[in-house]
């Protein structure tokens, strides 16, 4: 099944060149299920054949991550938000509730979002508290692009190196995200000290 989805997909990317890429990454990014682990490293293989630039596969598919991360982002806010003000009291979510998101991404929505991007699973959902609390364009925006390009860019020099032995591609694919899952947990881990430290500094200057 891996072996002729990835087979299937280097023929897609290879006929569709980086629209293809961008397209797939687009759904990866949304709430379509395809894995970026099989979309970004054969797109990185052709690169290594000389049939694609490796910049404009690294761009096409951290472009097409926005544009999926941004449907979220506009489906929660234009649609999820007033219906959840509306009806959410029915469902036990107040708008104080809401208060409470808005307060949050405002203080700590870059780290999230950036966060977010480089996490499976979250990185599907992340766009979806984002868009509900309204976070800044700007912000949104520069902090997909950060966290989504790390990721792809690590997939499509794994794909690079290993060509098409998918075995070897998921093995270092899950490497990478154990990898980059240690490195946000430190990353965290950091910006809580910090943040915290802030709050100290805060306090004993007001006293």
């Amino acid at each position: 099944m891996i072996h002729e989805a990835i087979n299937w997909l280097v023929s897609t990317i290879g006929a569709m060149g980086y629209t293809g890429i961008f397209l797939l990454m687009a759904m990866e990014s949304s709430v379509i299920p395809i894995p970026s682990e099989v979309v970004m490293p054969p797109a990185g293989y052709l690169a290594q054949q000389g049939k694609m630039d490796m910049l404009l596969v690294i761009l096409s598919g951290t472009f097409g991550s926005l544009v999926g991360a941004y449907a979220n982002y506009f489906a929660a806010r234009y649609l999820g938000r007033p219906l959840l003000l509306k009806y959410g009291k029915y469902v036990w979510i107040t708008e104080e509730h809401f208060d409470k998101v808005e307060k949050y991404f405002k203080d700590h929505g870059e780290i999230s979002t950036f966060i977010g991007r480089l996490l499976p699973v979250v990185r599907h959902l992340i766009s979806l508290p984002a868009g509900l609390a309204g976070m800044s364009h700007l912000k949104f925006t520069a902090y997909t692009l950060l966290g989504a390009g790390i990721w792809v860019t690590v997939l499509s020099w794994i794909g690079y190196f290993i060509g098409q032995n998918q075995e070897l591609i998921m093995k270092y694919s899950h490497e990478a995200l154990v990898d980059v899952i240690a490195f946000c947990v430190l990353l965290a881990a950091v910006y809580i000290w910090l943040h915290k430290r802030k709050i100290a500094r805060a306090s004993s200057g007001e006293q």
